[in-house]
């Protein structure tokens, strides 16, 4: 019953075994190589982007840090949740890579308003040089909170960044398990609504540690590339970045990996309605936001459970604590079936 991350289970036997070819012989360095390139090429034709530059780093936290420097300047400001990743989890990755630019905190929750976007934006460069530049509008897709934008939702947002003539940048560390959800094509979910650098993350769907970042405009491509290196993101063996991918893509085992996840959610969402827990995600892919009572978290963590609560375990047991639960691949109809029984269990 581990629940904590899905960042915290194994790699699918497919991903090993790309990872042993690559491991045959010797290869061209820092993406030179004929796997790297082929991927690369791969990850173009599954977003219908032909012209698209297309980089592996290891960490969301480079691909999305690297992305917005390249989107903004260091006088510049970032659009973005108050719970997105890139502000609460990165330590000031995306400032630090941009050489300063700052983050504006789109009023509101995990899922961006077009009202609050567009009014927080306007509220910017009405200070003339004492002021930031208004800057990329950073999307987070699945969010935080475990929600999924609706395309509709998506297309307002980056109509809203449009509108003010502001790039979008797409944290994608759950794109798969979000496409699957809304059963569209990683280019519906990205380019053709306006999207113009897009994180296709890996790690979180089972790889053993990529992120892909996709550039839609190839005239930003030189940039990235002269910060990926001045980051220390260019890999010398790259192969074993794109081993991983190369196993991710094949037979859309992305898709596949993602769906499994996302089937152990809804599960998770449907036993925990029936008993008539409080899930604070109106939409979910692969995470569940949920409450019980601070002594009912205590005994299903007691029964084996493993997940995150907002809240220490001490003190009154009839307290309400938030719990987050998030399903990898890997979990098993029969390890969410426990943890509901757990919970039943614990009244």
């Amino acid at each position: 019953m581990f629940f904590a991350s899905d960042n915290s289970g194994p790699v699918p036997a497919p991903v090993l075994e790309s990872l042993t070819r690559a491991n045959d012989g010797y290869s061209i360095g820092y993406g030179g190589d004929a796997l790297s390139q082929d991927v690369a090429d791969r990850i173009r034709t599954l977003f219908e982007a032909p012209d698209a530059a297309v980089y592996l780093v290891p960490t969301g936290t480079a691909a999305n840090a690297l992305a917005l420097a390249c989107l903004c300047p260091p006088y510049g400001t970032v659009f973005c949740s108050p719970v997105a990743h890139i502000h609460e989890d990165e330590c000031n990755a995306p400032e630090f890579y941009s050489g300063g630019a700052k983050l504006t905190l789109v009023p509101g929750g995990d899922r961006m308003t077009p009202e609050a976007l567009r009014a927080t934006i306007a509220a910017e460069e009405t200070r003339g040089v004492h002021g930031p530049l208004r800057g990329p509008v950073s999307i987070t897709q699945v969010t935080e909170r475990g929600n999924v934008y609706s395309m509709d939702e998506l297309r307002a947002l980056t109509a809203v960044a449009k509108d003010f003539g502001l790039p979008v940048h797409l944290d994608g560390a759950r794109f798969a398990n979000a496409a699957v959800k809304l059963d569209v094509t990683p280019a519906e979910m990205s380019w053709k609504i306006g999207v113009d650098v897009c994180v296709f993350g890996g790690t979180k769907n089972g790889l053993m540690g990529v992120e892909a970042v996709v550039i839609f405009d190839p005239a930003r491509a030189q940039e990235f590339e002269f910060r990926r290196k001045r980051a220390a993101h260019l890999f010398s063996k790259h192969r074993y970045l794109a081993a991983q991918m190369e196993a991710y893509l094949q037979n859309d085992l992305w898709r596949d990996l993602a769906g499994r996840a996302n089937s152990r959610g809804t599960q998770l969402v449907q036993g925990l309605t029936q008993a008539g827990v409080r899930v604070h995600n109106d939409t979910h892919a692969n995470m569940v936001f949920f409450d019980l009572p601070r002594g009912a978290h205590r005994a299903v963590m007691a029964a084996g459970a493993t997940y995150h609560v907002w809240g220490s375990l001490d003190g009154p047991a009839d307290e309400m604590l938030m719990g987050r639960l998030v399903c990898d691949w890997s979990v098993q109809p029969e390890a969410v079936s426990a943890f509901l029984a757990a919970v039943q269990a614990a009244g």
